[in-house]
């Protein structure tokens, strides 16, 4: 479902009602929050373009505590923090010192209780205590006698009982610190490789280190908002996004074949993100399935980039898997909302605009930049008493304000979630001028026999309203309106038909007279319906 784009009814656009209505548009993913850099844009362009970010479905909070709790690398900063009660023996940096690493090691159960404790098993352990010490869980102090002692900062009790809002601060800052070391190990080769340079000119060499970390970290935020993106639309259960793909969305631009040049950009994008994406994965932003290794020898013997050999045949799911997968998880899609809240940005949650009453849910869905109508809808008719939920939307439908048309079409489709149910509301307003016409098709669209025909004036008034607020929520867009254009009732004699249209009492007549006009297949309907526009302009 795309996300809808809505601007506000008092901004000057085409076509608005008296001065020219204000259409919102749809828009399709390249066009949302971090994704402007992929498509040629720049930097004045950026400063200009709307930024939209998604509504997405979290768990609760506890929900979510406990999540991150489960994650192992925070579990076991966790386990050790309260492993070092009532205190442990550090060197002057903080860390373990050598006698207590391998009993860590074991604390966590990454070495068996007898024998020597594996190096590898030693490193987690020390990974985790730092981690431990980052985040306060552990404070370090000197005793009288001069010795550098850990314990237990005032964090792990509450967050060992589980308290939401301090299980999530810390974890949140745990995810900001591995992906600043994410971004800091993926500029080191080039620290590395340019060190003796830095000696010898510092200053070119410092600039050179800061621009490889600026460009790695801009390119991983550019990677997690298009998953956030990608993740707020997904269908449940189809959430994973392959590497490859993901590497085309930041390079190749909207509506363009990847060239042999773009290819070994996408090949250039999966290598630098891979170890990146993997150390997320470690405190469980994402789940990630990395590189095969064995890839990058195939491309020496077949020439071949990676991204093309998975653009060249079909694929079966294991040999696509090869090439990476990355799936956001809730607790990723919560970490970058938090970030994106933090910047500054709009990052709402589905059911943000279903918690007022009617009138609340539809002005709001009506006129959010950033809203899935469909999602918000669901939530607030849930568990309500359809017939009194009814009477409550009707009423908040009614009005002649440049957004009223979109109410009664959310209205409508709210009513179609209510169902048969809500049947004797509708009929309470089958003569009512604003809502009539809409009440008596929602009636014959369930099936229902006695319906009563409207009047010639409902009826036209219906059509109008009707076809403005498709113009309100395709932005005009002419590829959706041209087969509702199509389907209007002209009769053989278009002049009478548009002779009475163009009279209708509607804020949005010319508008949708001058849709027609342009898009109607038959060039004699379209060329009554542009004097019918004409008309309807005048008569103001």
């Amino acid at each position: 479902m795309a996300a809808r784009r809505r601007r506000n009814a008092d901004t000057p656009a085409a076509g608005a009602p008296g001065e020219g209505a204000v259409l919102p548009a749809d828009l399709e993913l390249q066009d949302l929050y971090g994704a402007f850099a992929a498509h040629g844009l720049d930097d004045d362009d950026l400063d200009d373009a709307a930024v939209l970010v998604p509504p997405v479905t979290l768990p609760s909070e506890p929900e979510l505590a406990e999540l991150a709790k489960a994650v192992p690398m925070f579990g076991w900063a966790l386990e050790l923090a309260r492993w070092a009660a009532p205190h442990r023996a550090v060197d002057e940096f903080g860390d373990l010192t050598g006698p207590d690493r391998a009993p860590a090691a074991r604390q966590l159960g990454l070495a068996p209780e007898e024998g020597d404790a594996p190096e590898e098993a030693v490193v987690e352990a020390m990974r985790a205590w730092s981690l431990a010490c980052d985040l306060d869980l552990v404070e370090i102090g000197t005793t009288v006698a001069g010795e550098h002692v850990a314990v237990p900062g005032p964090d792990l009790e509450p967050a060992e009982a589980g308290d939401a809002d301090t299980v999530l601060e810390l974890w949140l800052t745990a995810a900001g610190i591995v992906r600043e070391l994410a971004v800091e190990a993926d500029s080191q080769e080039l620290e590395t490789e340019d060190g003796e340079q830095a000696e010898e000119e510092d200053e070119d060499g410092l600039n050179e280190v800061e621009e490889a970390r600026d460009e790695a970290a801009e390119l991983l935020d550019e990677a997690l908002q298009v998953l956030y993106e990608t993740t707020a639309f997904a269908e449940p259960g189809r959430e994973t996004v392959p590497l490859g793909v993901l590497a085309a969305l930041l390079v190749v631009p909207e509506g363009e074949e990847p060239s042999d040049e773009l290819l070994g950009d996408i090949t250039d994008v999966m290598v630098a993100l891979d170890p990146m994406l993997a150390d997320l994965a470690e405190l469980g932003l994402l789940e990630y399935r990395p590189i095969d290794p064995e890839l990058f020898d195939e491309e020496e013997e077949g020439a071949v980039e990676p991204a093309a050999q998975a653009e060249s045949a079909e694929l079966d799911e294991a040999e696509s898997a090869r090439f990476g997968l990355v799936r956001l998880t809730p607790l990723g899609q919560y970490g970058i909302r938090q970030w994106l809240l933090e910047d500054g940005y709009d990052a709402p949650l589905v059911g943000d605009l279903a918690r007022g009453d009617a009138a609340e849910l539809l002005r709001g869905v009506s006129e959010a930049a950033n809203v899935l109508p469909e999602e918000e809808l669901k939530v607030w008719v849930a568990g309500r008493e359809p017939v009194a939920a009814a009477r409550e939307l009707l009423a908040a439908a009614r009005g002649i304000d440049a957004y009223a048309p979109m109410r009664r079409l959310l209205c409508h489709s709210a009513l179609t979630l209510l169902g048969a149910p809500a049947e004797p509301a509708v009929r309470e307003v089958l003569d009512d001028p604003e809502l009539g016409g809409g009440a008596r098709a929602w009636l014959v669209s369930l099936g229902v026999a006695d319906v009563p025909a409207p009047d010639r004036a409902m009826a036209l008034w219906t059509v109008v309203d009707a076809f403005a607020a498709q113009l309100l929520d395709t932005g005009g867009d002419p590829d959706q309106l041209r087969d509702l254009v199509a389907e209007l009732p002209v009769t053989d004699e278009p002049g009478g038909y548009f002779g009475d249209l163009w009279r209708v009492e509607h804020p949005y007549t010319a508008d949708v007279l001058e849709a027609v006009g342009e898009l109607h297949p038959d060039r004699a309907v379209a060329k009554e319906a542009r004097k019918a526009a004409f008309k309807a302009r005048s008569k103001g």
